[in-house]
């Protein structure tokens, strides 16, 4: 079985968290496509093994939380009955992020309905200690999902931004200008000058910059659901571990207290399994050598 060294798995995922997309990752490093979403796929599922595992209790006081949209094969209106049961068609991110740490708490793929938010917000109550205050924006389905994820033990509260009108015969690619915020208490006592979603929406520009597969306007869109889950995954790894944060100066996972160093790719790669060598490939090896030997 032959098997990437350290090194070349560590430039490849260089590669990839730098936001390259697959392609390129493949001319720069000279490893095969095959080669390079199989490792994506195998450390993507180790990344997300490990968060569930080892990021829980961090001591958060407040949690902002927004959800980023990106899609799947093609945008939901181009995609086909059959594509969609595929997974094509779009797809969102839920982030949920201390705003002292910057430590990602939690994050889900899927889609955006009430279903989601409930499970969203239950892994990041889950993971959380203590009374905290949780700020999101103005999605209708945050109310009942936090609500039954972290029950009357909370501040919460709702900013909703308020964008102007679209510049009539608008071509160029650009956002609304946002002209003001609304903010609604839901529950308990929020802090006014902590309510505010502006790290979690700047953690939505670094997915941006950092995965090809959320650049927009852009072929690099994924074509495979599990590959996006798996990028995502691997993207807050080296987020939460290995990236150090120009405010911080430490990782989120060091100011936290979850890690005492930062993260090398060497180390970050070692959390893949190590490979098994199949017991007919020993056989031939040692046949071989036999041969070899006695020749």
């Amino acid at each position: 079985m032959n098997c990437l060294d350290s090194n070349t798995r560590a430039k490849v995922i260089s590669c990839l968290i730098e936001g390259c997309s697959v392609r390129a990752t493949v001319r720069m490093t000279g490893v095969s496509k095959t080669t390079v979403v199989k490792l994506l796929a195998d450390l993507g599922t180790a990344c997300a093994a490990y968060h569930d595992r080892y990021v829980r209790n961090p001591r958060v006081r407040r949690l902002q939380a927004d959800e980023i949209w990106q899609f799947v094969g093609a945008k939901a209106r181009n995609a086909s009955p059959k594509k969609k049961q595929e997974g094509w068609g779009d797809i969102w991110t839920w982030v949920g992020i201390d705003a002292d740490t910057k430590l990602v708490v939690s994050y889900l793929v899927g889609g955006r309905d009430g279903g989601w938010a409930q499970e969203f917000m239950q892994d990041c109550s889950s993971r959380i200690n203590g009374r905290v205050q949780v700020t999101t924006d103005g999605h209708r389905v945050y109310l009942d999902a936090v609500e039954n994820a972290f029950g009357a033990d909370i501040d919460y509260a709702q900013l909703q931004k308020i964008y102007g009108a679209s510049i009539e015969n608008e071509t160029r690619y650009s956002p609304a200008r946002c002209i003001g915020a609304d903010m609604k208490v839901v529950s308990g006592n929020p802090d006014p000058k902590h309510v505010s979603t502006s790290y979690v929406e700047r953690q939505n520009l670094t997915m941006r910059m950092h995965m090809r597969r959320f650049t927009r306007l852009t072929n690099g869109f994924s074509k495979k659901v599990e590959n996006h889950a798996h990028s995502v995954a691997l993207h807050y790894m080296f987020y939460n571990f290995c990236r150090i944060h120009q405010t911080l100066k430490v990782t989120p996972a060091m100011e936290a207290g979850l890690s005492d160093h930062i993260w090398s790719l060497e180390e970050l790669c070692a959390l893949m399994p190590k490979p098994t060598v199949k017991a007919s490939t020993i056989e031939s090896n040692l046949v071989r050598k036999a041969l070899g030997e006695s020749a």
